[in-house]
Order: C-alpha cells, then structure tokens, then sequence
C-alpha cells in the first residue's frame, strides 16, 4: 500500500443519498465507479450530459452535475494530479477540463467495474481496487516526479511569484512545466488549493464563512464568496443547505477506507 501512498489521496466506498450531486471543481483526478451508471453534466452547458460506466475527471475550474437513478452508491478515489500518469498512463493535462471515461482512459482498468460488481463487501473491492492500482504502477511508473517539489512550493506560497522564488526558477519556466503536466496554470492550482480549503472547512461546521475564508487563504469573505459563486455555481451557503454537511459526495469513509493523509 505505501508504493501508492504517493498518488491516491482517497480511495472509499460513496453513497450520494440521493439520486443528484454537485461535482465541486478539484485539483485531484477523480475516478467514479457506480454501482450501474453515471450520468454527467457540466452546469450551464446545455447538451453536455453523457453517461459514463466509470468516469473519470480531471482537473477542472467549473462544477458538474452528478446524476445516478439507478443506485446512489459506488467506489470513489482521487488521485493527486502526478498519479495520473503513474496510474492511469496519460499526464493530467490529458483530462483537464473534461470528463471521460475509464476504459478510453486507461484500457487496462476496463474490466474494475464489473470485477467491483462481483465483490459484496468493501474490504473486497478495496482490495481489488488496491490490486488494479499496483499492476497500473508497475506498469507506467512515476515519470513526473520532478514536478512534486514545484507543487508543493505552490501549495505552500501565497503567490506564484513567491514560489517560484523559493525553488530558484522564473516564474515562466514554473508556469510551462506545471501547465504541461496538468492542464492549468500555477495560478489556477492555487485557486483551486483554496477551494478545496474552503469546501473542506465548510463541510466541517464552517458557518462562520468570515473565518473559513481567512483559513482557506482567501482576502476577505466578499472574495470567498466571489470565488466560490464563480466555480461552484451557487453560494457557500446554498450548498451546506444542498449537501455540505448533510449529503456531500466527499462522505468521510471510515478508517480503514482512506491511502494516505
């Protein structure tokens, strides 16, 4: 399990609790295998909804809509953005912006859903999961790893510049590499660190929103809510009300669901 502690931020079992979700914007590769069939649209783009069998997503700035009818529950994991090519094969840059699905992704995870089908307890479809994971490793490797100090002096800088400082290049050369390898820019990486920040502290009891947006990083709450109006499509508010803390797709698995921190 350690060897892919380094490229699976969450692996768990999901129940939406009911038949629509928000897919909030992300800076992890995310891969949903329901129990029969997704249903995916990004909101306010008419004619964009396709049926997935397993989909995955990558890095995006703009939030989808999430439908299953059939069962609201599936397995769900998240890859940081430099497993992408360690697991699946293709830069993250590949997926940004977009939804597709797993087998055109990555044809040699085609056959995880029905092997999940044929599994009844979580423990057996992690290890599955587990197993698709490892071979996947072993098959593709981690070709970037070279950008894992650039993304973490993103996620521990205030500014682009600031990091680029600290790691001792141009701003350009950060923005190149980093745009290269997943799909946006170092400024929308941090945009996106923050939501998630934000999303994170709201879904803990944040009803404060003047300190989640001090947390998250943001200027003030009039910026946090900018921000998250603008890549969310609804208010802070509207969407603890929707499924924040009541029914959000992120449920907390338990112990034994979660690789990594």
């Amino acid at each position: 399990m350690s060897a892919l502690t380094p490229f699976v931020a969450t692996l768990s079992a999901y129940d939406l609790g009911g038949a629509v979700h928000r897919g909030l914007p992300s800076s992890t590769v995310s891969i949903t295998i329901p129990e029969d069939a997704i249903d995916v649209a990004w909101l306010g783009r008419p004619g964009s909804r396709r049926r997935f069998r397993a989909v995955v997503a990558g890095l995006h700035m703009d939030a989808a809509e999430l439908t299953q009818t059939e069962s609201p529950r599936g397995v769900w994991l998240t890859l940081h953005p430099l497993g992408a090519s360690a697991l699946l094969g293709v830069p993250a840059a590949a997926l940004a912006g977009h939804v597709a699905d797993l087998a055109d992704v990555s044809p040699a995870l085609a056959a995880l859903p029905e092997r999940l089908a044929a599994r009844r307890t979580w423990p057996e479809r992690r290890a599955v999961v587990e197993e698709a994971l490892a071979a996947a490793l072993a098959r593709h490797g981690d070709g970037a790893g070279r950008l894992r100090p650039m993304l973490d002096g993103l996620a521990g800088a205030a500014r682009v510049q600031d990091a680029a400082e600290r790691l001792g290049c141009s701003r350009r050369h950060l923005g190149a590499a980093v745009r290269a390898e997943l799909g946006v820019t170092p400024k929308e990486y941090q945009r996106l660190l923050r939501f998630e920040a934000a999303r994170r502290g709201l879904a803990a009891g944040g009803a404060d929103l003047a300190r989640v947006a001090a947390e998250a990083g943001f200027a003030d709450q009039a910026h946090f809510t900018r921000e998250w109006r603008a890549m969310s499509g609804c208010t802070p508010a509207a969407w603890l009300r929707a499924e924040g803390r009541s029914r959000t797709f992120k449920t907390p698995p338990p112990p034994e669901a979660t690789i990594g921190p």
